[in-house]
């Protein structure tokens, strides 16, 4: 008989964990009788045919004090269907849903928390709660694992890195041709030269920081062209391209069910956020061969761009006066920048043309660039499936002792 899992997200829109649980359920299918369970179904993003899934129907509130209760009803419920169906592990995916799943254990099922951003680890008060009532907690990088370890004194942690199908994106990416709002060569006959990047819009993608650094690109390479893709208006940011006098060669092109046609026409994958958790989008861009230009964000992108994930190299450069950049085997990678939002299109940080030149450096030298995008695709090969299959099953296995 198969063992149980249940998988707790607050919903299946388009978003970093919620792939990674609709990913995780089709890949235990053929060792556990899976079960999602969600709080609103709305915006559902995801192919789930054939996947069970449990909607609550309690969607999100408004309000501290409605955000409490509704927490508390959702644990209520998901409690009640814990006991009904007696699951061996309940794992959750994003801070309200591993509330839920924490205050709904019963004492029989493992109880496994998922911490998908640095964020999670700030609420101090929460983790200490977490460090209380989960079995394991499942880090997306060993930086947020360090961080529970250290800060926290919490040892049932690890690090499962988030999964990626290369050959599917591959193969998706190659299915169509996206419509963008520009030809393959500009009005002077120079051809076209894109950079990408994914991202929803909030604060936390420093967008800010990459239409500025986009603008400096584009003075000098007036063949640049730059793709946003993510949920949202993007107001601030249409606004900010327009004072930049970038708004013909910057393509908002809001959320998009086929993202890797998109990202297969970029050469550079750019990543100014604030922080992260795991980057998927800049994984799903190196395995489409971009070459991968980011700020070493808490977390996630000093572990795939570098082997060893060190990044003291920036505090040397600039005690000596040099501007920081560490050159990584598997990309370029450049000090997280100011994280208050600056929509002055006057105003240009160092920071910014730091990143800039970086970009025109590559822009500019053929063999770098193939190098880079060589080495990011190759990168991408290790989140495989089957290392993430081979990892939770080990886990599952080690409850179980």
């Amino acid at each position: 008989m198969k063992r149980k899992l249940m998988l707790i997200s607050p919903m299946l829109h388009q978003g970093g964990f919620e792939r990674v649980c609709i990913t995780t359920a089709r890949l235990m299918e053929p060792y556990f009788d899976v079960t999602i369970v969600i709080f609103n179904s709305a915006d559902i993003a995801y192919d789930v045919e054939g996947l069970h899934i449990i909607d609550l129907r309690m969607g999100a509130k408004k309000g501290k004090v409605k955000k409490i209760f509704n927490i508390i009803k959702r644990s209520l419920k998901v409690r009640a269907l814990k006991k009904k169906m007696r699951p061996d592990i309940a794992y959750s995916f994003g801070p309200t849903a591993n509330m839920v799943n924490a205050f709904s254990k019963t004492g029989r099922e493992k109880v496994w928390l998922g911490l998908r951003n640095y964020t999670d680890v700030e609420e101090t008060l929460k983790i200490r709660l977490f460090t209380k009532l989960a079995d394991l907690i499942i880090c997306c990088s060993k930086a947020i694992e360090r961080e529970l370890n250290v800060k926290f004194g919490f040892n049932d942690t690890t690090t499962l890195y988030n999964l990626y199908d290369v050959q599917a994106i591959g193969r998706e990416a190659q299915a169509g041709e996206p419509e963008l709002p520009w030809g393959e060569y500009d009005d002077n006959g120079r051809k076209i030269r894109c950079m990408v990047s994914m991202g929803r819009d909030d604060d936390m993608k420093g967008f800010w920081h990459m239409l500025k650094v986009f603008s400096l690109v584009h003075r000098k390479a007036p063949e640049s062209r730059l793709i946003l893709m993510g949920a949202g208006t993007f107001a601030h940011y249409r606004k900010l391209s327009e004072d930049l006098g970038i708004a013909d060669a910057v393509y908002f092109a809001g959320m998009q069910r086929q993202p890797y046609q998109y990202l297969k026409k970029g050469e550079i994958y750019l990543l100014t956020s604030l922080n992260e958790g795991f980057p998927n989008a800049l994984v799903e861009g190196m395995a489409l061969g971009l070459a991968p230009v980011s700020v070493d964000c808490l977390t996630g992108p000093a572990e795939i761009l570098l082997e060893n994930g060190d990044t003291s190299l920036f505090k040397k450069q600039m005690q000596q006066g040099k501007k920081p950049v560490i050159y990584g085997e598997y990309g370029i990678l450049v000090p997280v920048m100011d994280e208050n939002r600056d929509l002055d299109a006057g105003h240009i940080l160092p920071e910014e043309e730091n990143m800039a030149q970086i970009v025109l450096d590559l822009l500019g030298d053929d063999k770098k660039l193939k190098d880079y995008q060589e080495a990011a695709c190759k990168r991408a090969q290790i989140f495989t499936y089957e290392n993430y299959v081979s990892r939770f099953l080990k886990l599952a296995d080690r409850m179980e002792d």
